[in-house]
């Protein structure tokens, strides 16, 4: 019986993938399970969202934050490389693959939401369109077309802003003269303001893909 692959895979480049290769093989040998490796981006996760939430009070804490966001994001490539090499990609795989990933979404912007950093309510919006990112994404492969991951506002450029907009924070702090305010909003705000549009442009632009998707696949059986 021919070992399950799964329907859709994020792109990822060669040279980040290859910082996970050692990882793979000992994670192989020593039989750990990609859903633990799932389940350990959550943790990564819930880190980072109390160094953000705590972050008002200790600065320093934004460092470590944006370290445990990659820290997820890694994890997240491990799981999909460590089920293809061991041969338990599976179904219900891929759902615990993408299950966490909006668990993990949804912490780390309500920690950033809570930080006293920005307002609350901005957090909370950025939580909401990244969910609602991933959520058009998945309807390409729901309809029997490709899933999508294009766009300017996937995962790992959330949170690469998000990187960018805790560290300007962290240079204000100690060097700025703790001035983060602009226009009468913080510097966080304006990320998540960023990252909202940038979500955004990244529903429509995997909207229209699907849809182009969807009418070619029509063609195609109508011409069949």
């Amino acid at each position: 019986m021919p070992e399950y692959q799964p329907a859709s895979r994020r792109p990822i480049a060669g040279t980040l993938r290859s910082t996970a290769n050692g990882a793979v093989r000992i994670c192989v040998k020593a039989g750990i399970h990609p859903d633990t490796i799932s389940y350990a981006s959550i943790a990564a996760s819930a880190a980072a969202a109390l160094c953000f939430w705590q972050a008002e009070r200790l600065p320093a804490l934004l460092i470590l934050g944006v370290g445990f966001c990659y820290l997820r994001l890694w994890f997240n490539m491990l799981d999909g490389m460590v089920a293809l090499a061991s041969g338990k990609a599976s179904l219900r795989g891929e759902i615990l693959n993408d299950l966490p990933d909006r668990v993990s979404d949804v912490l780390i912007f309500v920690g950033v939401a809570h930080s006293g950093l920005c307002h609350v309510v901005s957090g909370y919006w950025a939580a909401l369109f990244a969910l609602l990112v991933a959520y058009v994404g998945m309807f390409g492969q729901a309809v029997g077309v490709q899933r999508e991951f294009s766009g300017i506002m996937a995962k790992p450029w959330r949170m690469v802003a998000l990187h960018a907009g805790a560290w300007i924070t962290l240079g204000l702090l100690w060097w700025g003269g703790g001035r983060i305010h602009y226009g009468g909003l913080t510097v966080l705000d304006w990320t998540h303001l960023t990252i909202i549009a940038g979500c955004v442009q990244t529903i429509w632009v995997r909207l229209a893909r699907i849809m182009r998707a969807l009418r070619a696949k029509n063609k195609q059986e109508a011409n069949a």
